[in-house]
């Protein structure tokens, strides 16, 4: 139980870490909190609730990791350095790619909730 509450305090303080450096998880954090109502909203179903809430998720789950290799390569490698340039790039790539994702998975429920309604 007391590793289960640390990884918890663990789990904080890193949120707390990302929301108070990062811009784009802070970001991400106001997306959050207007998608759940959204996705109660618009989406009948358990599931796709779900699905809708868990996108945004998975995008500020990347965000975060990107946000570690960012930190991590600036402490060891805080001169220009191409090779870490091209890691930083691929983690930028991740989360861009994620959002792609989120923002298909929105738009087809939308779509969906759309053409429903009429």
């Amino acid at each position: 139980m007391h590793r289960l509450l640390n990884a918890c305090i663990y789990t904080w303080h890193g949120l707390r870490a990302a929301a108070r450096s990062e811009e784009a998880f802070r970001q991400e954090i106001a997306v959050f909190v207007l998608a759940v109502p959204i996705a109660f909203f618009i989406a009948s179903e358990p599931w796709k609730r779900l699905l809708l809430i868990a996108a945004v998720v998975f995008v500020m789950i990347v965000e975060l990791l990107n946000t570690s290799i960012e930190k991590l390569s600036d402490h060891v490698t805080p001169k220009k350095n191409a090779r870490i340039k091209n890691v930083k790039d691929m983690g930028s790539a991740a989360v861009g790619l994620s959002i792609l994702l989120a923002a298909a998975v929105w738009l087809i429920e939308i779509w969906e909730w759309i053409t429903t309604m009429t």
